[in-house]
């Protein structure tokens, strides 16, 4: 089978019209253009200032021809007044209409319900390692839109909210903030589209810390050209501490040259005329929308609305909390009316099931008596005494005796009428609700908060003292407290609450009360006493007059007395010597009694051994920087202590926080850049390096006095409170003993009631340097177990004792020359510096030991020569008087012719006789002396010799 084919000249007729159709359809061609097919736009400046407008086709309409030329236009600096616009098709300023507003040459951002256009916020980590992810732990940290203001952030990273405008001319920017926490760092600095740092100076670019709840305002000048804005934060956690954050509001910039169109009102704001400047806020009970020329109002028997609002609420039941109890002024009758009062503006409905009632008013009360130093007079109110007079609150007033002053001061005690010097308010930082309310009530026997518009509302009572003056007495002393305030309050909280000299409110049945208020030494106060004043020396006079610093009034002459030495002038003390507290041990008053302190010389004796030591080698300022410590994030961060162990009368420790220009390390500083500077004994700061931060050089911060009495130095282990605790530290086996320096800061803490409290440990160590080193108990690491007493031990060689005799022995050396050296040395281990020096080598005459050992043996043999002479010498004289004794015997025997006796005496030729027996004389000893002393008297006597015959039962025997 064949198929049937259709002719060719259907498939020739076929193409021809299918190409036909898009030559049909292009003949037509582009349409004419008009204004809604193009906007006009400015071409960059060029070298010679000038520009062109020229047309740009909208997108998705297509191509039209006939687009308008480019025609020159306006000057690059040409600006528009506030409240108009550039309309470029006309190349003229227009107003702007109604519901929308305009600044001219600027930009104002005040509705922060969201993050405006062109803003943008980066998070970095604080201490990002190479390679480190830095948005691991920071990726929630931002700038937070808070409907009137932005937040920042409360954590350690650093947050920077960015916003770039390009100047056709100088111009500025100015802008609101709060910055209440100095443990978040807050720096606002410029960049230009090279990302190039502005030059700015420190107090540019390092905001001031403001207080709580108080608005301050930013202003720096901008370059022509393109800027880039910087706020950034970052903030130091340490322990469990909450930061408070930054609050950013109506940020202004200046210097666009020129705006193209206006902005619309936000909503609860409104401009009711062509040509405004900016938008006002809706009054109460009403609302707006986006954009709006007025406002609406709110059907106000079932709503409401605050000032400002976009919308309306419905009213609530009245409750207990919507009204307020207030006492009426005295009546002559000296009664007071209760009464109360809703809280204004109203928003709660009477009339509904379940409401609250106002509670009757008028019941009488007796007045309170007038607060101390003010009288009644028999009036209805308290008026102040006069001045040199002073009253209890009840009596009138009367003059102070002769010899006393008036007390001056505020003593508020009863509160039936607020006082004259004092008022209240409330304030909200994102809303205005409460801006009419007052913050405070008096309530008889105190003043309580009020009720608030709601939870987070700043409750404010202002006590306006316009000076301080203290006592005449105590007039030129160094160190005065000038004035103090004393105040007695309570607080019902069901949530976490904060009392400053305003009070921050978690819930709004949240009361703070506050019973008395006592402000003494106030220039305008009035006396409620007086007190002993010093006189003029004359016996008559009585006008009262200033005592020179250290002194204090004596309770009988009332004249000005010095302090006794050693001791120290205290503040609040009643006159006499007990004004006057001794110092510590081994420690010194200065000269005008203020304070005590430690010359650096310390003596110590114990078993009749005396040590002094002398400290003033170790400078005037020792300095610890301990750790590393880091925050819960892994922040690094430093504690730095700077000690001034006896800077009394000299160089004391300083701390400061350089919260400057810290990114140009090299650029001089000016005056009033350091916001805290610590002027003490020993002070610390929070250092945390330049690493972590992108600064150039280290930040310290948190500076706080740990030290600022001087308490006294002594080897005890316990001084007014204060404990030392030794086993912190390594032991060490020094026969000297550690000295402990007690100090004291009387400023009381969270922790401390007392205080703190610092023990600073100054140990011998010859091995160390003279300046030495300083270290903190390693299971302490930031110096302190307990967060109130700190220790720290201070090893040098210039802690050791000074040298005395006792240090050191002699050498002799060997006798040379008949020449003998004796050398000094130091006894060891030396465990002394300074004090007395070694003596000079001695050098003495000496004989040698050969000789002497010569000498010896001639005085020997000479001695020996002696003693045989005697010896020979007496034994020859015996034997002549036995002669002689034998001879005498003989003759009495011829004589007397008596019976013949045994003799004993040797016959002639009988001594010759061998076979002779020895005979035996017996007489008694005679000594050696007597024998000398008849030697001597031989030559007096006669030529014969008297011999004792002795029987022969004597005791001596004398060998013949």
């Amino acid at each position: 089978m064949i198929p049937i084919m259709p002719p060719p000249s259907w498939f020739i007729a076929g193409s021809v019209l299918f190409l036909s159709l898009p030559i049909a359809f292009g003949a037509k061609g582009p349409h004419q253009c008009t204004e809604k097919d193009y906007y006009y736009e400015y071409t960059e400046c060029d070298s010679t200032g000038s520009r062109w407008r020229v047309a740009i086709p909208q997108r998705g309409q297509g191509s039209c021809t006939s687009l308008p030329e480019p025609v020159r236009g306006t000057e690059c600096t040409f600006s528009c007044e506030a409240g108009e616009f550039l309309e470029l098709s006309a190349q003229e300023c227009t107003q702007c209409a109604a519901g929308t507003y305009s600044l001219g040459s600027g930009v104002r951002f005040d509705d922060w319900e969201s993050l405006p256009a062109g803003f943008s916020s980066l998070a970095t980590d604080l201490d990002n390692g190479p390679g480190g992810d830095d948005n691991l732990s920071c990726n929630s940290s931002s700038w937070i839109p808070q409907g009137s203001y932005l937040e920042s952030n409360r954590d350690e990273c650093t947050v920077s909210l960015i916003y770039a405008v390009h100047l056709k001319k100088q111009g500025s920017v100015s802008f609101e903030y709060q910055y209440p926490d100095d443990n978040l760092f807050f720096q606002f600095f410029i960049q230009n589209d090279q990302c190039q740092e502005l030059d700015q100076t420190a107090d540019k670019k390092w905001l001031q810390l403001t207080t709580q709840g108080n608005w301050a305002t930013h202003s720096v000048n901008l370059k022509s050209g393109t800027n880039i804005l910087y706020w950034r934060t970052a903030g130091i956690v340490i322990g469990t501490k909450v930061l408070k954050p930054v609050l950013l509001k109506n940020v202004h910039i200046e210097g666009v040259a020129y705006t193209s169109e206006c902005f619309p009102c936000k909503p609860g704001t409104f401009s009711p005329t062509p040509g405004s400047s900016r938008c006002q806020p809706c009054p109460r009970d009403t609302h707006s929308g986006h954009g709006a020329s007025s406002c609406t109002l709110c059907n106000t028997s079932t709503h409401y609305a605050p000032e400002g609002s976009s919308g309306c609420k419905a009213r609530p039941p009245c409750s207990t909390k919507d009204y307020f109890q207030i006492h009426t002024p005295c009546d002559k009758e000296g009664k007071t009316q209760v009464m109360y009062r809703w809280v204004q503006p109203q928003i709660c409905l009477v009339s509904v099931a379940g409401a609250e009632t106002l509670p009757p008013s008028g019941a009488r009360e007796p007045c309170p008596p007038c607060n101390p130093g003010f009288y009644n007079n028999d009036t209805a109110t308290c008026s102040p005494c006069p001045p040199g007079t002073f009253s209890d609150g009840v009596k009138a007033c009367e003059s102070c005796p002769a010899g006393t002053e008036p007390v001056v001061g505020y003593q508020y005690k009863w509160w039936n009428v607020l006082p004259a010097n004092m008022k209240t308010s409330c304030f909200n930082v994102g809303n205005s609700k409460c801006d009419g309310m007052n913050g405070w009530e008096v309530a008889g026997d105190h003043i309580q908060s009020g009720a608030g518009g709601s939870d987070n509302d700043y409750l404010i009572l202002n006590l306006h003292v316009p000076g301080f003056k203290t006592p005449t007495s105590v007039t030129g002393g160094a160190g005065t407290e000038f004035g103090r305030i004393v105040f007695e309050f309570e607080m019902v909280c069901s949530a976490d609450c904060e009392l400053y000299f305003m009070v921050v409110r978690q819930k709004v049945s949240d009361v703070v009360r506050i019973h008395s208020i006592t402000v003494s030494n106030s220039v305008d106060g009035v006396s409620s006493e007086c007190r002993a004043c010093a006189l003029l020396a004359q016996p008559s006079g009585s006008l009262c007059v200033p005592c020179p610093p250290g002194h204090y009034i004596h309770p009988h002459t009332s004249q000005c007395t010095e302090c006794p030495p050693n001791t120290r002038l205290t503040s609040h003390s009643s006159p006499g010597p007990e004004a006057c507290s001794p110092c510590g041990p081994a420690s010194k008053s200065t000269k005008d009694h203020s304070r005590c302190f430690n010359d650096c010389v310390f003596s110590y004796s114990e078993n009749n051994v005396s040590l002094r030591f002398d400290y003033s080698s170790l400078g005037s300022v020792g300095t610890l920087m301990n750790g590393p410590s880091f925050t819960s994030k892994g922040t690094k961060y430093y504690h730095l202590f700077n000690i001034s162990l006896c800077g009394g009368e000299g160089r004391r420790a300083v701390c400061t926080d350089n919260v400057t220009d810290l990114s140009s390390a090299d650029s001089p500083r000016e005056s009033g850049e350091i916001t805290n500077v610590v002027d003490t004994f020993i002070c610390q700061s929070t250092i945390i390096p330049s690493s972590g931060r992108g600064f150039r050089t280290a930040l310290s911060s948190q500076s706080i006095s740990l030290a600022d009495t001087f308490l006294g130095a002594t080897v005890a282990l316990n001084l007014d409170g204060v404990q030392a605790r030794p086993d912190l530290f390594p032991q060490t086996s020094n026969k000297i003993p550690d000295v402990n320096f007690y100090y004291r800061s009387l400023e009381a803490t969270s922790s401390c009631d007392a205080g703190r409290s610092v023990v600073v440990v100054l140990r011998c160590n010859p091995d160390r340097s003279t300046q030495g080193e300083l270290t903190v108990p390693s299971q302490c690491p930031a110096g302190t177990c307990d967060g109130c007493t700190f220790h720290i031990l201070w090893e040098s060689s210039g802690a050791c004792p000074h040298c005395s005799p006792q240090d050191y022995h002699q050498i002799e050396g060997a006798c040379k020359g008949r020449q003998q050296d004796k050398l000094f040395v130091w006894n060891e281990p030396k465990r002394c510096v300074g004090g007395v020096s070694l003596p000079e080598k001695l050098t003495l005459p000496c004989e040698s030991l050969d000789f002497l050992i010569m000498m010896g043996a001639v005085i020997g043999v000479f001695a020996a020569a002696v003693l045989l002479s005697i010896t020979c010498y007496f034994w020859k004289k015996n034997k002549r008087l036995e002669y002689k004794y034998s001879k005498l015997v003989m003759s009495s025997n011829k004589e007397c012719e008596l019976p013949g006796a045994d003799s004993c005496a040797m016959m002639e030729g009988e001594e010759n006789e061998g076979d002779m027996e020895d005979e035996v004389v017996y007489s008694k000893k005679i000594s050696l002396i007597r024998k000398l002393k008849a030697i001597a008297l031989r030559g007096n006597r006669d030529n014969y010799e008297n011999v004792q015959l002795n029987s022969s039962q004597s005791n001596g025997l004398v060998w013949g």
